[in-house]
């Protein structure tokens, strides 16, 4: 059973250097391209970061493993609210920009509860699939021309600077290989250790391996709070969620429908959508638009409350 959970920490590691070295090699290939910058931060960083999330609903999808897909997607919007941001806000105050309460929250709350009436059913067809990726192509778009009209541009990692083109392909190769076998690594050992400690994939998924491919949201938020630059914070993470639903549900469903239990479509996705309003509370004018540290010890509280209301 100790091979079991070193192999499933091995999966949780290769995701994440996988991930990271993703980002850096796809930055360095779009920047030799000469792709502007601020599409690179809209588009390159934010599949790269939702990458893990993407390789293992896939895989659980191909495996069998439906409960999986759905778990993985919920506990990591979940996590990155009351984990991610908490931490960051933990770590440095997060001042709430103005376009995240009026533009950003509304859009994530949106494709949130079209997760809600697409699950009433039971499945996430492949139709369901197609509307969720062409939100996903329209949500890309309106970034970019939202985008063009502000003075700054979105940050982009900038350890892809000096990497040479051909190096970025194989780094990019390399780490595609390793996204999918840490993906592999982790479906498999997740259903054994669910299985050896008599407990539902849905639960094994929406808190080891939901917190384990939410590592680069967390990487990203913390940086970013030691750095002082909270709009990324936030923006990260409201943008992690937005893009979790739309891409990885969506690109996973026209693989293969996804079947949504009983459990995740009663309990888990209404905490996902009850958190997401009590993260718009968080930032509205009336709070003073931050985050503060007793607001990020709250969430810790409702997410260690969370943790133990599905146990």
């Amino acid at each position: 059973m100790v091979e079991v959970y070193l192999l499933l920490f091995a999966g949780l590691a290769l995701l994440f250097i996988s991930g990271k070295f993703l980002v850096d090699s796809s930055v360095a290939i779009s920047r030799r391209l000469k792709i502007p910058r601020m599409i690179i931060g809209l588009t390159v960083v934010a599949f790269g970061t939702s990458a893990p999330e993407l390789l293992v609903s896939l895989e659980a999808a191909f495996s069998g493993y439906p409960e999986i897909v759905m778990g993985n997607v919920v506990g990591s919007n979940i996590s990155n609210i009351l984990l991610v941001l908490a931490l960051t806000a933990l770590i440095f105050p997060i001042p709430v920009p103005a376009a995240s309460v009026k533009r950003d929250w509304p859009i994530m709350m949106g494709v949130s509860l079209l997760l809600y009436v697409f699950s009433v059913n039971g499945w996430i067809s492949r139709l369901e699939g197609v509307v969720l990726v062409g939100l996903l192509a329209g949500y890309i778009i309106f970034s970019v021309l939202s985008a063009r009209k502000k003075v700054s541009v979105p940050a982009v990692v900038d350890t892809g600077n000096t990497m040479k083109w051909w190096v970025a392909a194989v780094v990019f190769l390399v780490a595609c290989a390793g996204l999918a076998y840490g993906a592999n690594l982790l479906v498999e050992n997740v259903a054994l250790i669910a299985q050896e400690l008599g407990i539902s994939t849905r639960v094994v998924s929406i808190t080891m391996v939901a917190v384990g491919t939410s590592i680069p949201e967390l990487a990203t938020s913390v940086i970013a709070a030691l750095k002082k630059e909270t709009d990324i914070s936030v923006g990260n993470i409201i943008g992690s969620n937005i893009m979790n639903i739309l891409s990885v549900l969506g690109f996973t469903s026209l693989v293969s429908p996804v079947s949504v239990s009983t459990e995740i479509a009663r309990f888990d996705i209404p905490w996902m959508l009850g958190i997401s309003v009590l993260l718009l509370l968080m930032m509205l004018p009336a709070a003073r638009s931050r985050i503060n540290r007793w607001k990020g010890l709250l969430m810790i509280i409702i997410y260690l409350l969370y943790i133990y209301l599905l146990f």
